[in-house]
């Protein structure tokens, strides 16, 4: 009987064991991260040139002298900033002469303009270039207000008020100035 109860002790031990409960679940957790810079886009000027042509009327009581202009326009379409606190700034070169000549009297070798950009923030950003008949002091800025969110637009640039200091006669010649469109930060004052 010794024995019987030993293989009966051995047939117990070969019966499978209840589960033991298991414990809690453990949790890992992992951080993700990363950065968007600050940047502005401007689209692509449309047009990229603005070509006004005959500068000077050829006929009539005004001959010699700056035609009158219509308003012209170029959009730079799809232009953002992803920050807050951007400004959009204009600067503006008059139409000079490519003769650098200094003109007699009665002649000029500049025309200048008005730019305004607009669209971006509350005021636009415009300027009015006062070159002086010889061409001295011909580029200026102007700087709009400050734009408070992130923005995506279209913004429209607006030449318009063609003319000549003293109304002067133009003198002959390619004439070529230029307009450059800044978006960015805000100019801490």
């Amino acid at each position: 009987m010794k024995r019987i109860g030993q293989i009966l002790l051995l047939a117990l031990a070969a019966l499978p064991a209840p589960a033991l409960a298991q414990s809690a679940t453990a949790t890992g957790t992992v951080g993700v991260g990363g950065q968007v810079a600050p940047v502005c886009i401007l689209g692509t000027p449309n047009p990229a040139v603005i070509n006004l042509g005959t500068l000077a009327n050829t006929s009539g009581a005004r001959v010699g002298r700056i035609v009158t202009f219509s308003e012209q326009n170029v959009t730079l379409p799809s232009s953002f900033c992803n920050f807050a606190g951007s400004q959009l700034t204009v600067q503006a070169t008059a139409l000079l002469s490519t003769d650098d000549t200094t003109p007699p009297a009665g002649f000029a070798r500049a025309v200048n303009y008005t730019a305004s950009a607009s669209g971006w923030a509350a005021s636009n950003a415009t300027v009015t270039t006062t070159a002086l008949a010889d061409g001295t002091a011909a580029t200026a800025t102007g700087t709009g207000s400050v734009q408070p969110l992130p923005k995506l637009a279209d913004l429209l640039v607006t030449l318009s008020d063609f003319t000549v200091t003293g109304d002067a006669i133009l003198v002959a010649g390619n004439y070529s100035g230029t307009i450059v469109v800044t978006l960015g930060p805000a100019a801490i004052p």
